[in-house]
């Protein structure tokens, strides 16, 4: 993708999830962040060079303080930021297995990230701030056996 000749951002993410200790279904994570005042998966541009899946990792690492298991590739989203095309390839991820006693106690609030929320597929598809972010939970859902 090219917008009059502006090189590609690129970028990778997941959808981050976990098994709801209450009845085994997942749990979708989303972060915050204030600087665009919106809520998203975790994701950010990749290092030159970098390997997307890597990079995605990665990100949700930096952006969560979770490790994570990537499983199946998801939908790639395409769109403008400020006059240049940003392509996003994302992952399902699993939170890794052992921090299920308190999966969120890596999580440090940032400048770029000030938030992290746990919720059901449906809760989190309300609270996603853009669309292609609610597609994705659907792409999980498809891509996931739960």
């Amino acid at each position: 993708m090219r917008m009059a000749g502006k090189p590609v951002i690129r970028a990778a993410g997941c959808v981050l999830w976990r098994r709801s200790d209450r009845d085994g279904r997942p749990e979708i994570a989303l972060v915050h962040r204030p600087r665009y005042d919106d809520w998203s998966h975790p994701k950010g541009k990749l290092k030159r060079g970098e390997d997307a899946l890597r990079g995605a990792v990665r990100e949700v690492r930096e952006e969560t303080g979770v490790r994570c298991v990537p499983g199946p590739e998801l939908p790639t989203v395409c769109y403008p930021v400020k006059g240049r095309p940003k392509e996003v390839r994302y992952w399902a991820a699993e939170a890794a297995p052992g921090r299920s006693d308190q999966p969120d106690r890596g999580f440090v609030p940032n400048d770029e990230v000030d938030r992290l929320v746990w919720l059901p597929p449906e809760e989190a598809r309300e609270r996603l701030t853009h669309a292609h972010d609610r597609a994705l939970v659907n792409a999980f859902l498809d891509a996931v056996t739960t």
